[in-house]
């Protein structure tokens, strides 16, 4: 189960990086996610769950600008799969699993950001316009992002 959590947070990097990094300090500051002890315990921190809102609210509001490139360039990519491996890492780091839940939350960036572009493309053809798509993105990253790193408690 906990790979799968792992891979989900990752799913969740994939459409809004800076989302994932947020929910991820939130679940360690409210105690969902039991780091104290363990290389993540940093991310329990209020100066990381600051940043980490902080980062998130910007990404937010800046993927609604025309001028953001695409998830799938490489810059945007790669910082998708290091963050989804990182926010898995600190899911894994729960039960002594830093390793797997690397591998499973890089493995979950991917899908997210290949499956996310997609999914957000026809959402916006059926909409006719992108920022409904980009607001149910949203919501969707934020919100499963929170159960996910709830589920793990």
């Amino acid at each position: 189960m906990l790979y799968f959590l792992a891979l989900l947070i990752g799913v969740v990097a994939g459409l809004r990086a800076g989302t994932a990094l947020a929910v991820t300090a939130w679940g360690a500051w409210l105690g969902w996610l039991p780091v104290a002890g363990t290389w993540a315990s940093f991310m329990s921190h209020w100066i990381a769950v600051g940043i980490f809102t902080i980062l998130a609210i910007v990404e937010l509001i800046t993927d609604q600008l025309p001028s953001t490139p695409s998830r799938k360039v490489p810059q945007q990519f790669g910082a998708r799969i290091v963050v989804g491996a990182f926010c898995g890492a600190v899911i894994g780091a729960t039960a002594g699993a830093t390793v797997g839940g690397l591998i499973a939350g890089a493995i979950g960036a991917v899908i997210g950001t290949l499956g996310g572009a997609e999914a957000r493309g026809r959402l916006a053809a059926s909409f006719g316009k992108d920022p409904p798509a980009a607001f149910i993105e949203d919501a969707v990253a934020i919100i499963g992002g929170l159960l996910i790193v709830a589920a793990v408690a």
